[in-house]
């Protein structure tokens, strides 16, 4: 390894998590329903709009009234950031509202105050795959301009409320979901149930004016916050050396790329304007859009990486498929995969860092990894989940590579440091944590907490700042 492969002083060590995933009290202290709310099976299903369908998002694993207890846990490893999403439906329940329920304000200002309390740097997310049902039903969800408005609203609510404790903001989470997932992205219906890529991109737009103009409001308030994007990011490699399936992971990464490019870089590129023009995709852009856009860049890439993806032209290979986050794929030979199919390739994110690095030379922040697994829960109270240690060593090996390489990388916060409602298929089941809770996909159990043999591995890893991941 380089002998310049080492975690600079301050790196932020910690864990990553989603209010829709662990709060529960889903209607507690007025707040309203969100798009989460209807989505019992996750964000790839479409939405179930009847409340008394039983949906595990509702309960989560009771952190809006256990995060005490959980936040002990998490400076105990040693955290120095926890990254977590405000709940917009805390804040405006019906997301149109002139002014904020201070319920829900009080609520954050106990979490961020208990972070603080432990010198555990707070790290926001604006939008984490939920947003007021209220806004779907009245205005249409994203492809509406007016919500652009009600976002601003709520970013500026936030800003002016925790800015002096707060450094760290994002403005939506995996912004490209809207590609895949546009109800859990961008709160988008389609009449046939088939996705209408003009409404997509519509919707689109209006994010990157939201969260520009939310990077505008933010540094107005305080010129020392930083705020970022997040992407997924879902690094591609040709099937083969034929020149064709090199050209088609090109273009498979670009539909990624391109999110990222906007916000950081301010501008549409031109294989997107290409793009729209070759599928009769006309984006409509109100006048000091582009200005917007060009003068309110990010200040750092927030990104998550879980595995890679491989492109072919040839249609023989299209039933080599395995399954992966937000999309499938083709299988790599070279690779072995989770129990969900997901591949594990930790020098993609290297190669991700290096990537993303080149394109900006803006600071990087990894803002989610991790391994879903079936955990089980010995009788003396242990879980032995050696096979997460060796995926997470793995990767912050990589990325230890990645910062010799030259990269700037502020931050690892794995995702999900205690176990959590999947996004992707709505259960309990699929865990992520180093700490184990025992309730089931059923939201059934005591929801009791015990650590993992990796909550002490990760606490050893923060201690020596990365230089021990035996």
């Amino acid at each position: 390894m380089s002998k310049l492969a080492k975690f600079p002083d301050g790196f932020l060590w910690g864990g990553a998590v989603a209010a829709n995933q662990l709060e529960g009290a889903f209607q507690e202290d007025g707040k309203g329903l969100s798009t989460a709310d209807v989505s019992p099976n996750g964000i790839m299903s479409p939405p179930d709009f009847s409340l008394e369908k039983f949906n595990l998002y509702h309960k989560g694993i009771d952190f809006y009234y256990t995060y005490k207890e959980d936040i002990a846990l998490f400076a105990e490893m040693g955290f120095k950031a926890f990254r977590f999403s405000i709940a917009w439906t805390r804040i405006f329940p019906n997301g149109d509202e002139q002014t904020p329920n201070e319920k829900g304000l009080e609520f954050y200002d106990k979490v961020i105050d208990e972070l603080l309390k432990y010198n555990i740097e707070p790290v926001v997310t604006l939008s984490h795959y939920e947003m007021p049902l209220g806004l779907v039903k009245n205005y249409g969800g994203w492809k509406n301009r007016k919500v652009v408005e009600f976002y601003e609203r709520f970013a500026t609510t936030l800003f002016e409320r925790y800015h002096k404790k707060v450094k760290y903001w994002m403005t939506f989470n995996e912004i490209n979901v809207n590609l895949h997932a546009p109800f859990t992205g961008g709160g988008l219906l389609f009449e046939d149930g088939k996705k209408n890529e003009q409404d997509i991109y519509q919707a689109v737009h209006h994010q990157f004016v939201a969260s520009a103009l939310a990077v505008k409001a933010g540094h107005e308030i305080n010129s020392n916050l930083q705020i970022g994007c997040m992407i997924a990011s879902m690094l591609t490699y040709p099937y083969t050396s034929k020149p064709e399936d090199m050209f088609a992971a090109l273009t498979q990464d670009r539909k990624t790329l391109f999110f990222s490019d906007v916000q950081s870089r301010g501008y549409y590129p031109a294989y997107m304007k290409n793009y729209f023009i070759e599928n009769d995709i006309t984006i409509v852009m109100e006048e000091g859009d582009e200005n917007i856009l060009r003068e309110h860049t990010v200040d750092y890439i927030g990104f998550s990486y879980y595995m890679s993806f491989v492109a072919s032209t040839d249609p023989d290979h299209v039933k080599l498929q395995t399954s992966g986050n937000l999309l499938a794929g083709l299988k790599n030979p070279y690779l072995k995969a989770s129990e969900w199919g997901w591949q594990i390739d930790p020098v993609g994110l290297r190669t991700v860092c290096n990537q993303l690095y080149d394109r900006y030379e803006k600071p990087l922040f990894i803002v989610e990894n991790g391994l879903g697994a079936i955990d089980k829960l010995e009788e003396d109270g242990t879980i032995n989940d050696d096979y997460r240690i060796d995926y997470l060593r793995a990767h912050i090996e990589e990325m230890k590579k990645a910062i010799g390489d030259g990269c700037n990388i502020i931050g690892y916060t794995s995702w999900g440091p205690i176990d959590l409602v999947s996004a992707s298929t709505a259960e309990l089941k699929k865990r992520y944590g180093y700490i184990y809770v025992d309730r089931d996909s059923e939201g059934e159990g005591s929801n009791k907490r015990y650590k993992k043999k990796s909550f002490h591995w990760y606490k050893n890893v923060i201690a020596t700042n990365g230089e021990n991941l035996a």
